[in-house]
């Protein structure tokens, strides 16, 4: 790693980040079906049938994976407590045994001198709500906030952050008009009320935390550079309508109480009836912005197809193992232009950045160079990010371990930490001992 700790702020924090579906092993300790469970179910919509019942069994066995947490020389673990896991139903009867699992963790996080950062929601929708629409449903917002009193009542006191919600257009879009995600709708109309309910779910779970006296809340949103595919205006036109998709509805929503025109011409009438009446609540200040961010998309137009009548063209870029350009000048813009234009001098995390890779474990272990280039490349970014005025605060690598990684099943390799699955044996890989070398370094 071409990068110490002395060359970031005295409080600048770092970490990794991890999901409770992804990692802690569903059917244990009484959780209650979600619509991850439902979709994988289905044929065709995960790689190999793969679900989230066993995981990495993180639920037995969180202890050993925070150490390798500590022993990296880590300040901070990012991680999400699953609503199904709490409520088994969405609503009504609390399980007792998720809530103790979650006070057994926070404490575990502490004990190694760790600051738990928590994220209330990571896509593990309960199933019972999922047949009442689940975001769809205007509700929605009432029964999350409702999840967020009980799960903070119990852990709340410990947490040094927490997070309303993960990356909301994974939640919204690319679950319900691209279908590649549970629910797996491709529909305009349920489209348009996600991205407004999910916005409205922050809000609501933002005003339950305050009121709670809860500190340090925030949300965590995911960007992507989108840069045109050609030098024609079409394609310039369709790289900003993405960009406003994707990059600007939510952060615009909940900075600026407002959603970009070009988007809502879209939605048309399949928008929420009364929605502009949801903006304050939705608007509320928040005390940090979380950042996950991953690659760059090149964008063309494609008049063929309905709205948005866009589409990705080739990268020349190096790709990871899903395919994704390596881009960490994207990571560095991005991060500019939130403090510039949405943000000012809020702090700012990167709560997630990291890449898949076609890992193979030998006698050796996991030797891993173009991730741990991928680390230090982005982590960079970070910093030339703080020199151009950006309040950077900490970088979570994504993931702690290989996991579930949703559509993709267990196929695709993101940790610092290989999991065997079968045997459920951990082996850090060298990006693992590379970023704790550099961690090593005093300030």
């Amino acid at each position: 790693m071409q990068f110490t700790r002395a060359d970031f702020p005295d409080d600048f924090i770092f970490g990794a980040a991890t999901a409770a579906y992804q990692i802690e092993g569903h059917s244990f300790g009484g959780a209650g079906s979600t619509h991850w469970d439902t979709f994988a179910a289905t044929p065709g919509n995960v790689f190999g049938a793969h679900d989230g019942a066993v995981a990495c069994d993180h639920y037995h066995r969180f202890e050993a994976d925070l150490d390798l947490l500590q022993s990296a020389g880590m300040d901070a673990y990012r991680f999400s407590t699953s609503w199904a896991r709490v409520l088994p139903e969405g609503r009504g009867q609390v399980n007792e045994e998720g809530l103790d699992f979650y006070d057994r963790l926070v404490d575990a996080i502490l004990a190694r001198g760790l600051k738990p950062f928590q994220t209330l929601y990571h896509w593990e929708m309960p199933s019972a709500l999922a047949d009442l629409g689940g975001w769809t449903n205007r509700d929605v917002a009432q029964w999350f906030g409702d999840f967020t009193d009980i799960i903070m009542a119990r852990i709340g006191d410990r947490i040094e952050s927490v997070a309303t919600l993960n990356e909301p257009w994974c939640v919204s879009f690319l679950s319900h008009f691209l279908g590649h995600h549970a629910p797996g709708k491709r529909d305009i109309r349920a489209t348009a009320r996600a991205m407004h309910h999910v916005n409205l779910a922050h809000g609501e779970a933002m005003a339950r935390l305050r009121a709670r006296g809860q500190k340090n809340c925030g949300i965590v949103l995911n960007f992507e550079h989108s840069q045109p595919g050609n030098d024609t205006p079409e394609a310039q036109a369709a790289a900003e309508l993405q960009d406003a998709i994707y990059n600007q509805w939510f952060i615009g929503a909940i900075a600026k109480g407002s959603y970009p025109q070009r988007v809502l011409d879209g939605f048309g009438q399949h928008m929420p009836k009364d929605w502009q009446a949801d903006m304050e609540l939705i608007s509320q200040p928040i005390d940090w912005l979380g950042v996950n961010y991953y690659t760059r998309n090149l964008i063309v137009p494609a008049p063929e197809l309905p709205w948005p009548s866009i589409n990705v063209t080739a990268d020349p870029l190096p790709k990871t193992d899903m395919g994704w350009a390596i881009f960490p000048e994207g990571l560095r813009n991005i991060l500019g232009r939130l403090s510039k234009d949405y943000v000012g001098d809020m702090p700012i995390y990167v709560t997630e950045n990291g890449m898949a890779w076609n890992d193979t474990l030998t006698d050796e272990g996991v030797d891993d160079p173009a991730r741990t280039d991928y680390i230090n490349g982005h982590v960079l970014a970070v910093k030339e990010a703080i020199e151009a005025g950006a309040n950077m605060k900490g970088f979570f690598y994504w993931s702690l371990l290989d996991n579930y990684e949703w559509a993709f099943g267990y196929d695709k390799r993101f940790g610092i930490v290989h999991v065997d699955y079968e045997t459920q044996v951990r082996t850090p890989k060298a990006s693992f001992h590379a970023l704790a070398q550099a961690l090593k370094t005093n300030r």
